[in-house]
């Protein structure tokens, strides 16, 4: 029987959603084509609704990735003036599709003495808010409709797979892991969350640092980042997430991004542990942004990170404290405990992602 594919009324409506594809026995990958799609389209339809998106408001956010993208269709589809402030790591071909879909794109050239480019990012940010009359800005860090978008998938995963013991995904603003484990446990309050973070990223408990691996990590504090949702937290290094990135195109056929690599990495050893458990990874975007980098062997071979000569990581180190995690794959069993119970932990971050601080 010929079954009819639906229709969308746009672009962001057909891939917001993500694809739930079988990777081993008991593992499922919900693959996204771009999940920022997500919660930016969530949260610029409830602002128009709520009324704070006026004929002349214009949309302005700080992102050096995929949630500017996300922000960029969107606001050319509702067509709405949108200011994106980034900083040099964001790369030639986002920008440039940025820009084509009608975005500007401001670039802060240097780090601030603290909090680095993120923080130059938000000052820039407030700068260019107390110039305008009239702005809005999604704030995904702080926003809480952005963990609340991911209801949905919660949704979809129950509806597709029923108990769902284990969620595994990397961990940036905290939305996409927060909001769909949260509403996970509406119906089997036993999942676990597994957070895949990177080294030098202050999100558990680490000092910043310099951070090679893109798309996941911190040098700030979300507001959206609920540390008490964690059952376990994975520090995953760059090198370690590009060859799993790469494992992960050739075993499956998908053409992730890096933060796939990471997540997946974490996920394949927790559910071939738990060979009775089903355990969902979430897989964020696709590789495209990366053909230069991750899918070129010359490049890993230049930066010193081709692995895949030494074969794939047998399994994380196991630490009890952040303080003692190695420079390889690293595991800490984080037990739903908040930060300030975490022993081993730096200071609490005294600078956060809070946009309205600024304004």
């Amino acid at each position: 029987m010929l079954v009819t594919p639906p229709t969308y009324h746009s672009i962001t409506e057909a891939q917001m959603m993500p694809r739930l594809i079988r990777l081993g026995p008991n593992l499922y990958g919900a693959v996204f084509t771009l999940m920022k799609l997500l919660p930016a389209t969530y949260i610029l339809r409830h602002a128009d609704q709520r009324g704070e998106l006026g004929r002349d408001t214009v949309i302005v956010e700080t992102t050096s990735g995929t949630f500017g993208l996300a922000l960029a269709m969107q606001a050319a589809l509702m067509r709405r003036e949108l200011i994106l402030v980034s900083d040099p790591a964001i790369d030639d071909n986002l920008h440039r599709r940025l820009v084509d879909l009608g975005a500007k794109v401001e670039i802060c050239l240097e780090p601030a003495d603290v909090g680095g480019f993120q923080e130059a990012r938000l000052r820039r940010l407030a700068e260019v808010r107390a110039g305008l009359p009239d702005t809005f800005c999604p704030e995904q860090y702080t926003n809480p409709d952005n963990p609340r978008s991911y209801g949905v998938v919660a949704e979809q995963l129950v509806r597709t797979l029923g108990r769902v013991d284990c969620v595994v995904g990397p961990v940036g603003s905290g939305g996409s892991m927060c909001g769909t484990v949260r509403g996970l446990r509406e119906h089997t309050p036993q999942t676990v969350a597994l957070g895949v973070d990177t080294h030098h990223s202050v999100l558990f408990g680490q000092p910043d640092g310099p951070r090679p691996l893109r798309g996941l990590g911190n040098s700030l504090w979300p507001a959206n980042l609920d540390h008490s949702v964690f059952d376990e937290v994975h520090w995953c290094t760059a090198a370690e997430a590009y060859l799993m990135t790469r494992r992960l195109h050739a075993r499956h056929a998908l053409f992730q991004g890096p933060t796939s690599g990471a997540a997946y990495l974490a996920a394949r050893w927790w559910s071939e542990r738990h060979p009775d458990e089903t355990c969902v990874v979430l897989l964020p975007d696709e590789g495209y942004r990366y053909q230069a980098t991750v899918y070129d062997d010359a490049w890993l071979d230049e930066n010193g990170y081709r692995l895949d000569r030494a074969g794939e990581p047998e399994g994380p180190v196991t630490v009890g404290s952040p303080a003692e995690v190695h420079d390889r794959w690293t595991r800490m069993p984080w037990g739903r405990r908040g930060y300030a119970d975490i022993p081993g932990a730096v200071d609490r971050p005294t600078h956060t992602h809070s946009e309205r601080t600024l304004t």
